[in-house]
């Protein structure tokens, strides 16, 4: 939703202000100049990156309108389900709940914890898919980073393109008017979708990124505590940490400070060699 209305929010924001000066719609309606814009954006696109890496960012483009991440709370309520059945029956007991798991991470975390794998093994492996998973998200943000860097320069050379045009037809004052404002509208077209679509999709996916590199980082640590056979109230207590909504509990005060007046002063006890000591 904040996607879908951040850019209902800047087209509003900018139709409504050309409006106001009394311009028109039709004013910015030139398929001469998307066609500029938008082809030698892409065509530089793809000469910086791969043809298979542009192919899967246009792909992944859902995921800065549709949020993927699981529920932490109800992850969190997982892992401690399993670490409670791992530390009555034993470790061996989730291997069925392992191969019925949905999450890839989990369910190739919890397996290697039921075969057995050594903890630093275990650690290193599941490590390095959270660092291949930040590569691939990191090259996808590029390309619409890529693409936000070089549209506006695009609508630039649509606007001398279009002088060039206007050049030819001095003799008629109208129409090189008409001409000039044609031709801005290329630059018009590169820089807002670069300021509205590209750089913040860029910036998006590599926010997606971190929610989901925090999210494993949690169920790593939830899956090795179970390992480890700590506590399943211990490992919540550390999970709690990784969950943005969880509820801070107000600490409880002890009675004999609850029933103690307040500015009431102890008592001084004085110390044995002082009650003994004489002036």
């Amino acid at each position: 939703m904040a996607t879908i209305s951040g850019i209902a929010l800047a087209l509003a924001g900018i139709i409504g202000g050309l409006i106001l000066e009394k311009g028109s719609i039709q004013d910015l309606s030139q398929v001469t100049a998307a066609m500029i814009v938008f082809g030698g954006t892409f065509g530089a696109v793809l000469v910086t990156m791969p043809l298979a890496t542009v192919l899967r960012a246009f792909r992944g483009l859902g995921a800065v309108f549709f949020e993927t991440a699981g529920d932490t709370a109800a992850t969190i309520d997982r892992l401690i389900l399993y670490a409670t059945q791992a530390r009555k029956q034993g470790i061996v007991s989730l291997e069925s709940e392992a191969g019925a798991i949905e999450d890839p991470y989990l369910r190739k975390a919890l397996s290697l914890a039921v075969d057995g794998t050594d903890l630093q093994e275990l650690r290193k492996m599941m490590e390095i898919d959270i660092a291949l998973a930040e590569h691939t998200a990191e090259s996808d943000a590029k390309v619409w980073e890529a693409a936000g860097g070089y549209a506006p320069t695009i609508g630039i050379i649509g606007a001398v393109m279009g002088l060039i045009q206007v050049m030819k037809h001095l003799e008629d004052i109208k129409e090189v008017g008409h001409g000039i404002a044609v031709a801005f509208v290329a630059t018009v077209y590169g820089v807002a979708s670069a300021n509205i679509l590209f750089l913040p999709a860029a910036a998006k996916l590599r926010m997606r990124m971190n929610e989901a590199t925090l999210r494993k980082d949690m169920i790593l640590e939830g899956v090795i505590g179970i390992v480890e056979g700590l506590n399943p109230t211990l490992i919540r207590m550390k999970l709690d940490a990784y969950n943005p909504h969880r509820e801070i509990k107000k600490a409880k005060v002890p009675k004999a400070a609850e029933t103690s007046a307040p500015g009431a002063r102890a008592k001084r006890v004085a110390p044995p060699e002082a009650a003994s000591a004489r002036p």
